[in-house]
């Protein structure tokens, strides 16, 4: 089973941020499969370090479209992404100089990031997009 499972409580009813949302979790999914199966730390160094580049892909998609329709909350959610981004990479740094190792800590900090982050704070700049003709 996996570690996030994606339903449609998830689903904040754009398709391409859904799509983006499935990728990360599917990642977070594999990320804690890799640590299940007591995979190396170059297979989880790899997966982390995917996490982060589709991370910051996926920030920059979601602030274009919260410019582009005039968003009025963009500088507060553009805030969490830049707070998540400094973790995260403070989380990779950590890890690539073996201060700390990626754990269920680790994976359940991401877990719990990306679903309230969709669950709350994405799913306020869902209806104002969808009132805007984005689907």
């Amino acid at each position: 089973m996996a570690y996030i499972q994606w339903d449609q409580k998830l689903s904040v009813g754009i398709a391409q941020i859904d799509m983006q949302h499935k990728k990360l979790v599917g990642m977070i999914n594999d990320m804690y499969q890799a640590m299940s199966q007591g995979k190396g730390n170059e297979a989880l160094a790899s997966v982390l370090k995917d996490l982060i580049a589709y991370t910051r892909t996926h920030f920059a998609a979601e602030e274009k479209l919260m410019q582009t329709h005039g968003y009025p909350d963009f500088a507060a959610h553009k805030t969490q992404h830049d707070q998540l981004t400094k973790q995260v990479m403070d989380l990779q740094a950590d890890f690539n100089a073996q201060k700390v190792a990626i754990s269920t800590k680790t994976a359940a900090f991401l877990k719990d990031w990306l679903v309230n982050h969709i669950m709350g704070t994405d799913k306020k700049y869902a209806p104002y997009l969808q009132g805007k003709g984005v689907q």
